[in-house]
């Protein structure tokens, strides 16, 4: 219940055109001040005055985000009263202009936003923009992989098999290097994964039972195996009938220098090379293609290839 003086507070405060435009206003959408003062036309200084007012007895609240404050409807008691107010004059000349005002600063905005897209839009990719990498585009999608067996085929430094294991009922992780497994073993812990499954071995005689798994990823480790072909043969085996095979690695390049400096046994692989190796795995509805170049010399090109048993 609202005490007298607080009426009398609020009935002085409501007792104003302007504060009444304000209110139905904020009533719309939050609003900063500066949104307040080219709706009314009013200047910072009477708008200020009035939403200090307004604030002083619980009729509008605000928030600071930056350099920004934004004002919003309170919702307390006086709020009830202000509500009688709005629907007696809903149909007010004045309302209907402030609404148009409010439409028309909701369209320099989006005219400001398209602008801005439209200044960068050459040099967008080259940008630095915040929250955009790779991991977190690669965590977001990973959303939507199924919920199966996965087999991660050479784990590196583990972060595509830490990133399986959030989405995955069970992720087999094999390497040929006891160190790798064991810094994959300790990093899952520490995150609290507890689905993962080192297993010790040879790509290309894989000691894991025939159709044992939904998914096989093999992630830059086709170009470590000796046999290629060998290496995808077992992948297929592992795989059930109509499990996918997903394959990420370079496209043929001539830098050398990789197979004494990264252990790497072949330069790659052309687009063509890749189905043909998928093809005669034993694999169907193949599908190669370029996805990625490395930014930084040598501008390495990434290759991707899906397919099916």
């Amino acid at each position: 219940m609202i005490g007298l003086v607080t009426t009398s507070r609020l009935l002085k405060a409501l007792a104003d055109d302007t504060r009444l435009r304000i209110l139905h206003l904020l009533s719309q959408e939050e609003l900063t001040g500066s949104d307040l003062m080219e709706i009314l036309n009013t200047g910072q200084s009477r708008v200020s005055t009035h939403l200090n007012l307004l604030k002083e007895v619980g009729l509008v609240h605000d928030r600071k985000e930056g350099r920004r404050t934004f004002y919003s409807l309170g919702s307390g008691p006086a709020a009830g009263l202000w509500r009688e107010v709005l629907t007696a004059n809903e149909d007010s000349p004045e309302f209907a202009a402030d609404l148009a005002g409010l439409e028309t600063l909701r369209e320099r905005r989006r005219g400001d936003q398209r602008a801005y897209f439209d200044r960068v839009a050459a040099s967008f990719g080259e940008q630095l923009l915040p929250g955009r990498t790779w991991e977190g585009l690669a965590r977001s999608l990973m959303l939507l992989a199924p919920r199966a067996r996965y087999a991660d085929l050479g784990v590196g430094d583990g972060l595509l098999t830490l990133m399986l294991a959030e989405v995955a009922t069970s992720v087999t992780a094999v390497d040929l290097s006891p160190e790798m497994l064991a810094q994959l073993a300790a990093r899952a812990q520490a995150k609290g994964i507890r689905n993962i499954t080192a297993v010790e071995g040879e790509i290309e005689s894989l000691p894991l039972p025939e159709s044992s798994h939904d998914v096989v990823v093999m992630s830059q480790a086709l170009h470590h195996a000796r046999e290629p072909l060998a290496a995808l043969r077992e992948a297929a085996r592992i795989l059930v009938p109509g499990g996918r095979l997903l394959v990420i690695d370079l496209l043929a390049h001539q830098e050398d220098w990789v197979r004494e400096k990264l252990g790497h046994l072949h330069l790659g692989f052309t687009e063509a090379g890749l189905a043909k190796l998928l093809e005669q795995a034993g694999l169907r509805n193949v599908l190669v293609s370029r996805s990625a170049r490395d930014p930084q010399p040598p501008n390495f090109m990434s290759l991707t290839a899906t397919a099916q048993k």
